[in-house]
């Protein structure tokens, strides 16, 4: 009797580890990288650190020497924007001049499920537009 015991103690212990093993978090939290740019033909590189704090999305555009804060960033699910997860990021930037320049990302959430989800969708300036591809690394 006493080794059933131990024995369904370990099964049960051996499931709920992979539960907590499988679960991902916020869908917008982590690292991401992709291209951003007017066409295929002149894009950059693009990076997001972003970060869940249990009230709001926060984080960094290209950390390091160019690093520009996210000015916000909102997650709309199905329920209000039916069949697509909405994600939206605004920010401040600089032109080559030195000059203010405000970005905003607009885009939807492939492959939520996995966690090398990928967002994709527009982004905008003042003066420019084009797509941008993000995955979550």
């Amino acid at each position: 009797m006493r080794a059933l015991i131990i024995i369904l103690t370990l099964a049960i212990a051996s499931l709920s580890g992979s539960t907590v093993v499988a679960q991902e978090g916020h869908p917008m939290k982590g690292s991401w990288v992709g291209e951003w740019g007017p066409s295929k033909i002149h894009s950059d590189d693009l990076l997001l650190i972003l970060n869940w704090d249990g009230k709001a999305i926060t984080g960094m555009v290209n950390p390091g020497t160019d690093n520009i804060p996210v000015k916000s960033a909102t997650l709309t699910p199905p329920a209000a924007a039916p069949g697509d997860w909405v994600v939206r990021i605004q920010f401040d930037g600089k032109d080559p001049k030195g000059g203010a320049v405000s970005y905003s990302l607009e885009g939807k959430i492939e492959n939520l499920a996995l966690s090398n989800r990928s967002i994709t969708g527009t982004w905008k300036s003042a003066s420019e537009t084009g797509k941008f591809k993000i995955q979550r690394q």
